[in-house]
């Protein structure tokens, strides 16, 4: 699954196209027929392939993916993500993050605002890496679908995670781009919290995901002088 599923993302299998038929893909994989339905059956349930009866299996339009899927998200940047794809889930944190902090403003209790606050202090320690700061990044807002104790938020984790860890990979050392202020406009976030202020509180998420975009245009605007 996870090589078809590749493949797809990639075009080696483009939209529209049908997919070598079972005997070749049994032989080409070494599984049984048992396993590569199964296979074709979890990638028809993310949406990226339909079967039909003496046509085959055909690869669908994109915008019938499931790209909430986690391995599908993986899957693109296995392929080597874009900028318009980074955007997008930038477009999609923006829709839902900064009501997720609404929410964990009206609904947070102390548990929910100590955790926040200890993962806000721990983006300001020092000695992190790049790597380690994306994590603490991405533990925060994860922290924050969870106190807006809304089981739908959290299902949006791996949107989360890949816009992070794809802005992270953009950019140079938090030394040296601006990434050191991060626990300063997060720490702002739990502060609106604390307050009970809905509205600031959307507005410093949303402040913080802005900055987030930001860095990936910059990011994509210095590659693209560099090869010109």
């Amino acid at each position: 699954m996870d090589e078809l599923g590749k493949a797809i993302v990639a075009g080696t299998y483009p939209v529209g196209s049908i997919l070598p038929g079972d005997v070749e893909l049994a032989q080409r994989f070494k599984v049984s027929r048992t396993v590569l339905r199964e296979t074709m059956k979890t990638l028809a349930a993310k949406g990226m392939v339909v079967a039909k009866a003496r046509v085959g299996t055909r690869v669908t339009e994109k915008n019938l993916w499931n790209m909430f899927d986690s391995e599908i998200i993986a899957w693109h940047f296995d392929h080597g993500v874009t900028e318009e794809f980074l955007l997008q889930l930038y477009d999609i944190r923006l829709a839902v993050e900064p009501f997720a902090a609404g929410l964990v403003a009206e609904r947070a209790n102390a548990d929910d605002i100590a955790t926040l606050r200890a993962l806000a202090l721990d983006m300001a320690a020092p000695g992190h890496t790049t790597e380690s700061l994306a994590l603490a990044d991405l533990k925060f807002h994860l922290a924050v679908a969870d106190a807006s104790h809304n089981p739908f938020m959290r299902t949006l984790g791996s949107l989360i995670e890949a816009a992070l860890v794809g802005m992270f990979r953009l950019s140079t050392p938090p030394s040296q781009n601006g990434f050191a202020t991060i626990a300063d406009t997060h720490m702002r976030i739990v502060d609106t919290i604390v307050a009970g202020d809905v509205v600031g509180a959307r507005k410093a998420m949303e402040d913080v995901i802005v900055e987030g975009r930001k860095h990936v245009r910059d990011a994509y605007a210095a590659f693209s002088e560099v090869s010109a």
